[in-house]
């Protein structure tokens, strides 16, 4: 087990400048990118009040299914201190400086920077509409920061890239599919809003899949290992702690919205699993030990699994909708 870290730590020091010189890449510079505010009423200028009822009109149309998929995707995104205190956390990753130069860390902090907004732009969007109970949405915020994040990675920063390439490509598909419901419900605005959220977690999912990528390149045997003991544990979503009053399961009740109205479902988990197998070309590596061998052979035959299952699964008929307000 010590080796296995050594050579994982190795190899995650020797990709480090690679990480360095991909930022400009996979991030944008808050002089270039997209702000909030490019998306909400403007109140300095004297129509800002008329635009905040603009939105409210648009808004009032969206199905309240919608509106708990949003808040769902919304909270998970406001709990970035937790996601962010993760990565550093992981082997081989900090230096213990805050402002370090060090590759991996100007990546945490860029890419938290960018992540920053998405939660910022959602909240704010989502308290002018007047359609969620905000002061639930908060409480839910702060207990789900106060819970904290444990996606059974084992500090492994191989299990954490291969997590992360995952989870940022899931969140893509969940803005993406809400965006699409907004437009449908004629909020052009929200589904805009939707799509450039996805827009970043497209740029960092590449990114991810990206620094993963060379560590198939350099230690296959463990980056297949890695993998495996990922999937096996299964995907623990980043909001899955948001618990409610008397530990109600709120993540439950979000996830069967996002099961029925198509926005997040076990279809697109087989799918996702399908994909990173294919981008990282799993089914081609040669030369592995017996270990590795065993687990290329159990990755290859897991998308298909899941998608068997995502076959049978029927959507719940009654889903008692949280935060809505009344």
């Amino acid at each position: 087990m010590r080796s296995e870290l050594f050579k994982n730590l190795e190899v995650i020091s020797s990709i480090e400048d690679y990480v360095a010189a991909s930022i400009s890449t996979f991030l944008v510079s808050a002089e270039t990118c997209w702000q909030p505010t490019d998306f909400l009423p403007d109140l300095t200028k004297t129509d800002g009040v008329e635009e905040i009822k603009l939105l409210q009109a648009r808004a009032k149309n969206i199905p309240d299914e919608v509106i708990t998929s949003l808040i769902g995707n919304m909270i998970t995104e406001e709990a970035l201190p937790s996601y962010q205190t993760y990565f550093t956390m992981l082997e081989g990753i900090s230096d213990g400086k805050l402002t370090s130069s060090k590759g991996w860390m100007q990546w945490s902090r860029g890419w938290t920077a960018e992540e920053n907004r998405h939660g910022d732009l959602l909240n704010k969007y989502l308290y002018l509409t007047g359609r969620a109970d905000m002061k639930e949405v908060e409480k839910t915020i702060q207990t789900l920061i106060t819970n904290g994040f444990d996606p059974k990675t084992e500090n492994d920063p191989y299990q954490a890239m291969i997590y992360t390439s995952f989870q940022e490509r899931a969140t893509k598909i969940s803005h993406l599919n809400t965006g699409k419901l907004a437009d449908k419900a004629g909020d052009t605005v929200l589904a805009r809003i939707c799509k450039t959220i996805a827009g970043d977690e497209a740029r960092h999912e590449r990114a991810y899949k990206s620094f993963i990528g060379k560590v198939f390149e350099l230690d296959p045997n463990g980056a297949l290992l890695a993998f495996q003991k990922v999937m096996k544990n299964q995907i623990i979503m980043p909001a899955a702690l948001m618990d409610g009053p008397a530990n109600e399961n709120l993540f439950d009740r979000y996830s069967k919205v996002t099961q029925k109205m198509g926005i997040y479902t076990t279809w697109d988990y087989a799918q996702i699993i399908e994909h990173l197998v294919g981008h990282w070309k799993i089914e081609t590596l040669t030369g592995l030990k017996d270990y590795a061998a065993k687990a290329q052979e159990y990755l290859c035959k897991l998308g298909d699994r899941y998608m068997r299952i995502a076959d049978r699964m029927k959507a719940p008929s009654e889903i008692n909708l949280a935060w809505l307000s009344c």
